[in-house]
């Protein structure tokens, strides 16, 4: 039975699985740029990346510090590692991370294929509880647990394995149909008995190779609330991700308040805010430099287009006749205006004429020409960092958070 309290979140992971898309990924101003529009669109947590990883770890401890000032809040920052103790270690000792996944393999395929020998089933799960236990000692407070290729692990293996990661003081446990393998009706068959078996929330992790990827997200959601625990599900800003990608952000959303199955039956995180949907979707097109499909949902440029006669009639008539949400829902309709004459931007080679005239324009005011200059300076390697103009938010943010712009933009390699 449902339980009327039970609730569907977003986990975004665009700044863990949308960035190791081959052949392109994000700046770490992009990354934070992301964080921020994430907040706002309502996302629960942010899987915000790679907490060992050292080029990664500025970026990281600077992103935690926009939360601590409430600028990224209430959203919840959590980083990726290996479900290993050492991973856990490093974690903590490189970040300030408070929030962690830990992912290992669990189907036969990439135990036997992956690990060739190293680990038995037994040591998975052994070496996860001792990571979970790990994380516990260090004051993470909140764990994830992640079942990579659940989809094609033994059901059997997969509650041990869930119920051994409960025990060992997980909150949730993330159900990944790592090669998109599972259809709408196996997935939820699959994490129903999950969810009945073990009794934690369940977090839907799904890639799109296949081409069901949203189907197989919200159906295993539903399977999570009809089993009486909360669902969690990972998606990424248009889709983006590995492979053929992730499920998308927007259309996650659209479904869960629309489909004819989930409209006013299953809850929403009451926090989501679709205003933020072309907004989101717009700059992250830009920040990946991938257009957006001309059919992409809700956001694409024939998303609320009508050419037939009789769409086009029933559309004037009634727009209800041939659409199912409102354009004005997700932050369309306002005019986009192009600069057609003279522009004048700001870069890595800005001079400070230049420069002055970007933020005038924003109604940015410096205290004095000292500060000016710091700004940028800033403004100079934030551009070196994206390789492409920035934007007006991104300008408003180096010039509102200097010195935590300063921390994202340095690296610290290994001597």
């Amino acid at each position: 039975m449902k339980k009327k309290e039970n609730i569907i979140r977003i986990i975004d992971v665009t700044n863990r699985d949308g960035v190791q898309t081959s052949r392109l990924g994000l700046a770490k101003l992009q990354k934070t740029m992301i964080n921020i529009y994430l907040n706002e669109i309502g996302a629960y947590q942010s899987e915000f990346g790679f907490p060992v990883t050292r080029h990664e770890t500025n970026y990281l401890n600077a992103n935690l510090k926009l939360a601590e000032k409430d600028v990224l809040k209430p959203i919840i920052l959590e980083g990726w590692v290996r479900a290993i103790k050492e991973d856990v270690m490093a974690a903590t000792e490189m970040t300030d991370v408070r929030h962690l996944n830990l992912s290992v393999s669990t189907s036969d395929q990439m135990i036997q294929g992956k690990f060739k020998g190293k680990y038995t089933k037994k040591d998975v799960i052994d070496n996860m509880v001792e990571a979970v236990k790990t994380a516990r000692k260090k004051g993470i407070k909140t764990i994830g647990v992640n079942a990579e290729d659940a989809s094609r692990s033994d059901m059997g293996y997969l509650v041990e394995f869930s119920l051994a990661a409960k025990e060992a003081g997980a909150c949730r446990i993330r159900y990944c149909d790592t090669l998109g393998y599972d259809d709408p009706f196996t997935i939820y068959d699959r994490v129903a008995h999950l969810a009945s078996s073990v009794e934690v929330p369940i977090e839907l992790h799904c890639h799109n190779d296949l081409g069901m990827v949203v189907a197989c997200s919200v159906a295993g959601a539903k399977a999570a609330i009809d089993s009486g625990v909360d669902a969690y599900i990972n998606t990424t800003v248009n889709g983006m991700g590995e492979r053929a990608g992730n499920a998308d952000l927007v259309s996650v959303i659209l479904a869960i308040k629309y489909s004819s199955g989930f409209k006013g039956k299953y809850r929403l995180d009451e926090r989501i805010n679709l205003k933020m949907a072309w907004k989101i979707a717009k700059y992250a097109s830009y920040a990946f430099g991938i257009p957006i499909p001309v059919n992409q949902v809700a956001v694409g440029n024939n998303a609320f287009a009508h050419e037939s006669g009789i769409h086009a009639d029933g559309a004037l008539k009634d727009r209800r006749n041939y659409e199912l949400y409102d354009f004005e829902e997700l932050g369309r309709g306002e005019p986009e205006i192009i600069e057609t004459g003279r522009s004048i931007t700001a870069g890595e080679y800005s001079g400070i004429k230049g420069f002055r005239n970007v933020y005038e324009k924003l109604e940015v005011k410096f205290k004095n020409q000292k500060e000016a200059n710091k700004i940028l300076e800033l403004v100079r390697y934030a551009n070196v960092h994206t390789q492409k103009p920035l934007t007006e938010d991104e300008l408003c943010f180096i010039a509102k958070y200097p010195d935590i712009a300063k921390e994202i933009f340095t690296m610290s390699p290994l001597k």
